[in-house]
């Protein structure tokens, strides 16, 4: 959401902070037993002054669905794009995945559960988002399939598969906790890919090709909810 003229950086920074009260809210009460009332409360802020940094209760949603699919749909096409084996970019996009999970918690709970309090063209644009993902995944899959990597599957069972084993962590994983985004994602990939590989197929070192990439590719960071907060501070 691009900064009201006058507002200087300090007025984006604020707005910022309320978004993350917001989120933590949302995913303790739920969206629909959150009012603005109690957001305002919790930021020591009464409900005219707060209106000054948001628009509406629903624009709030928007934002925090838009703060995890924005970077991570934008870092999916870019994983998509590159010159690397299939199984090597479905390694970095569970690790990115994974990445903007555990440090947006709150964020998820709320993507997973609220997003249905949604309507008109916000909740559309959300769903071609999450659509345009899946596609992502899918279109990997079934390139590694293409080389004869993976046996002959239902791509849309195995894509569901991938997202599935992905998107339940924020369940249970811990910020601070004993397992981080590349640990998990190398777990959770070691199993998808032995599931789904074709019967003799050699399947190449995962791990040592997508670290190598990451080594010789610095300026494609996992972290997309860090890389895209900075743009949203700086615009």
């Amino acid at each position: 959401m691009p900064r009201p003229p006058g507002h200087g950086p300090g007025f984006e920074i604020r707005r910022q902070k309320i978004i993350d009260t917001a989120a933590e809210l949302f995913a303790r009460r739920g969206y629909a037993a959150t009012s603005v009332g109690d957001l305002g409360r919790a930021v020591g802020l009464a409900k005219g002054a707060l209106y000054y940094y948001i628009d509406s209760k629903e624009n709030l949603l928007i934002e925090i669905q838009s703060r995890v699919m924005t970077p991570l749909l934008a870092r999916a096409r870019e994983i998509e794009a590159l010159e690397a084996d299939p199984l090597v970019r479905l390694r970095l996009l569970s690790e990115s995945l994974l990445t903007i999970i555990i440090r947006r918690l709150d964020h998820i709970w709320v993507y997973e559960h609220d997003y249905r309090s949604l309507s008109g063209a916000p909740r559309e644009t959300l769903l071609g988002q999450r659509a345009a993902f899946e596609r992502v995944v899918r279109g990997l899959l079934t390139e590694a399939m293409g080389q004869g990597r993976f046996r002959p599957l239902d791509a849309r069972v195995a894509t569901l598969q991938f997202l599935n084993l992905h998107n339940h962590t924020y369940q249970w994983v811990k910020p601070d906790g004993r397992w981080d985004a590349a640990q998990l994602s190398r777990e959770y990939c070691d199993t998808l890919l032995r599931a789904f590989a074709a019967p003799g197929a050699v399947l190449p070192d995962v791990e040592a090709a997508a670290e190598a990439f990451k080594r010789d590719r610095p300026d494609l960071p996992l972290d997309p909810e860090a890389e895209w907060r900075s743009t949203a501070l700086a615009s």
